[in-house]
């Protein structure tokens, strides 16, 4: 059975992260790294004005996208739950968050357990307690969302985290919200939510991101970088690492998704989000080095299919041009992201990697060999 309960805040225990690097408390910000670069002064700072206060129910929110949109939630007022299996904390204190921040916003946030693929029980849960809002953060296919759907037939708006990846690939890029999708690509389960939420006439707006970084990242983007500047290891990038990609900062998109609760123009509209300019795989790679201080690194270029890798991947981007416009959420929005690339990249390595937490070990086993067929080449 799921529970409905408020989760108390137990005071941090030796363990929790405590140090002045804080975008949470606005306090000045100082590094010190193994080469020389500038103090990092903090940016993204959690606050949006929204709509008046909501019930809001938010699918997942506890890893990474969901730990900074539901603070940005609750210092507008309204009154968020948590639908997930219960098997993380429900809240944690991030980094230079204060005792204090975190204990008001943990006193507000509401749990509600179970799995969200046992339908009945997600039906009969949601319609008992009703929402106005429903923020699906961690939903991948259309049949996971129509029980939801039936359960709240009075729901005010069904914002959902869609993906940039369910475009189709093409020679004419950016990517803008009207291009033509891939029916048979990976993320095919968020595109047919897109259209069930439509067909059923829904008041949806799905936010298609690229690829997000920022603190707490769990899939392996800037983090794969920073492994390799720390270990002091040659940076291995396929093909001439001139193809052009899209970060986008883990608390623009936050702020992207308050901006569209209750707002009229979003409606049954779809945003690309992400940052303002585009960047080499070479460039991100540089790009890390300076964010975190360490000097420019070495880059080996390689040839996939000169390599068998087995079923490890090489590399964490797609070995495409992949980048989306964001004109679309700016001009209708009046959305922007705050971060630059480098100062993201730093406001992730800062309260993040800098601090020795990370969420994958380090696998030098493809780099290896790539750099051992390379050395072979040169000799």
């Amino acid at each position: 059975m799921a529970s409905l309960v408020v989760v108390q805040h137990k005071q941090p225990s030796s363990a929790v992260l405590q140090s002045s690097f804080s975008d949470f408390n606005g306090a000045r910000l100082t590094a010190s790294v193994q080469y020389k670069r500038k103090i990092w002064q903090p940016k993204g700072e959690l606050r949006v004005t929204a709509s008046s206060a909501k019930k809001v129910l938010i699918m997942g929110g506890t890893r990474f996208i969901g730990v900074f949109l539901s603070r940005l939630l609750v210092k507008e007022g309204h009154q968020i739950t948590l639908f997930t299996r219960g098997k993380s904390p429900i809240t944690q204190q991030l980094p230079g968050e204060s005792d204090k921040d975190f204990s008001d916003f943990s006193s507000k946030i509401l749990h509600l357990k179970g799995d969200r693929k046992d339908f009945e029980f997600v039906k009969s849960s949601l319609s008992a307690e009703g929402f106005d809002v429903v923020y699906d953060i961690n939903g991948r296919e259309a049949v996971e969302v129509e029980p939801i759907l039936e359960a709240l037939p009075n729901l005010e708006q069904y914002i959902y985290c869609s993906s940039a990846g369910v475009y189709l690939k093409t020679d004419y890029l950016p990517h803008f919200e009207v291009d033509a999708v891939d029916p048979k690509s990976r993320h095919k389960g968020k595109l047919e939510t897109e259209s069930l939420l439509e067909s059923r006439g829904v008041n949806y707006t799905s936010l298609r991101p690229v690829y997000i970084y920022g603190p707490l990242n769990y899939n392996p983007v800037e983090e794969w970088f920073f492994h390799r500047l720390k270990a002091g290891r040659p940076i291995p990038i396929p093909n001439s690492g001139m193809q052009v990609t899209q970060l986008g900062h883990v608390k623009d998109l936050a702020k992207a998704f308050v901006q569209v609760l209750g707002n009229e123009k979003a409606s049954k509209q779809i945003f690309n989000i992400s940052g303002e300019k585009y960047v080499t795989f070479d460039g991100l790679a540089k790009a890390c080095a300076k964010a975190a201080g360490f000097p420019e690194p070495e880059i080996i270029h390689y040839n996939p299919k000169e390599f068998d890798f087995g079923k490890k991947k090489s590399f964490p981007f797609r070995d495409q041009h992949f980048f989306a416009s964001i004109e679309k959420a700016k001009s209708v929005l009046g959305w922007k992201p705050e971060f630059n690339l480098v100062e993201g990249l730093a406001d992730s390595y800062n309260l993040d990697f800098g601090r020795g937490t990370f969420r994958k070990e380090a696998d030098f086993e493809t780099d290896d060999i790539i750099l051992g067929k390379s050395l072979v080449l040169q000799s």
